[in-house]
């Protein structure tokens, strides 16, 4: 096999690790947004209360995304984000 189709599978098993890796984490971020939820709003999982938990892992996911393309950039990464507005 050749250097570069090892050095495809390396980068591919790096990538795949990372998204399984990255699934565990948001499952158990999930679970104790959830928990958090319960203990602000009780056992009442109401069309309100489902909303706010919507709402709070949507920001919590965009403040992220954010926040790692910023630090993409500043280290000389591609960032998954380009913002236009930049001067």
């Amino acid at each position: 096999m050749s250097t570069e189709k090892t050095k495809m599978i390396v980068q591919s098993c790096i990538a795949l690790a990372s998204a399984a890796l990255g699934l565990v984490a948001a499952l158990a971020w999930n679970d104790a947004i959830k928990a958090a939820m319960k203990e602000l709003l009780g056992e009442n999982e109401s069309l309100a209360a489902l909303f706010i938990y919507a709402i709070l892992a949507t920001l919590v996911a965009v403040i992220v995304v954010l926040v790692l393309a910023n630090i993409a950039g500043r280290i000389g990464g591609e960032a998954a984000i380009n913002r236009e507005a930049e001067g």
